[in-house]
C-alpha cells in the first residue's frame, strides 16, 4: 500500500507542474500576444485532463515453496478380472451299447452211467524173474564183465501177449538192453486188461531186469 500511495503521490506532483508550466505558457502568450482563444482553448483541454489514479492491480500472493514430498508408493495395478462367462461344453451322451446277443449254450451232455466192473491192468502170469535168466547173459557182457539194470515197459493185448516192448532206463550198454525185451517179448505172459465192462483190452505193463555176473 505504501509503494501504491508514493506513486500516486509522483502523479499529482507530475500534474502540479505540467499545470504550472501550462500557466507559465499561458502568459507568456498573453504577453507575446497570442491570441487568446488559442490560450483558452489550451487552457480548456489542459485542465479538463482526468487525472485518474492508477490503480495498481494487487499481485496474487507468491506460491508457497514446494516442499520434497516422498515419491507416491507404487501401487501394483489390480490383476485382470475375467469377465466373460466360460465356454459352453455341451456334452453329448452316446447310447449305451446294444446288449451282446443271448447264446443258447447245449445242455451238458449226461454223465455216463458208472462202470458196471472196475477196469484193471494186465497181469503177469507166472514169475517174471524167469523172463530173463544167467542163461540169457549176453555173450560178449559175460566176457567184458559188464552188468547193469535195465528198466522196460510193454503194451499188451487183448490176448494177453506182449504187442511193444520199450526201454524207460538203459543199464548204459546196448547189449544188455536189447537181451532184455527180447526175452520179456519172448517169455512173457499176462492176463490181459479188462474195461468197466469186463472186456478184455489193451494194458500195459513195467518192470525191470538187473543184469549180474552169475558166480561159481
Amino acid at each position: 500500500m505504501a509503494y501504491a500511495d508514493q506513486k500516486m503521490s509522483g502523479n499529482r506532483v507530475t500534474a502540479l507542474i505540467i499545470v504550472a508550466l501550462i500557466h507559465v505558457l499561458v502568459g507568456y502568450a498573453l504577453v507575446t500576444g497570442l491570441a487568446y482563444e488559442a490560450a483558452k482553448k489550451v487552457i480548456q483541454k489542459v485542465t479538463t485532463v482526468d487525472i485518474k489514479e492508477e490503480v495498481k492491480k494487487e499481485e496474487p500472493p507468491p506460491p508457497p515453496p514446494k516442499k520434497d514430498l516422498p515419491p507416491p508408493p507404487i501401487v501394483a495395478p489390480p490383476p485382470k478380472v475375467n469377465l466373460a462367462p466360460p465356454p459352453m461344453v455341451t456334452t453329448v451322451s452316446e447310447p449305451p451299447p446294444a446288449p451282446p446277443p443271448m447264446v443258447v449254450l447245449p445242455p451238458a451232455p449226461a454223465a455216463p452211467p458208472p462202470p458196471r466192473f472196475t477196469p484193471k491192468g494186465a497181469q503177469p502170469k507166472g514169475n517174471p524173474g524167469n523172463w530173463a535168466t544167467t542163461n540169457d547173459y549176453p555173450s560178449r557182457a559175460l566176457r567184458e564183465e559188464r552188468e547193469g539194470t535195465t528198466s522196460f515197459r510193454v503194451t499188451v493185448g487183448p490176448d494177453g501177449r506182449v504187442t511193444d516192448c520199450s526201454i524207460t532206463s538203459s543199464s548204459g550198454h546196448a547189449d544188455l538192453d536189447a537181451a532184455t525185451c527180447d526175452n520179456v517179448r519172448r517169455r512173457a505172459r499176462f492176463t490181459p486188461a479188462t474195461d468197466g465192462e469186463g472186456n478184455p483190452t489193451s494194458g500195459s505193463y513195467s518192470n525191470r531186469v538187473r543184469w549180474v555176473i552169475p558166480k561159481d
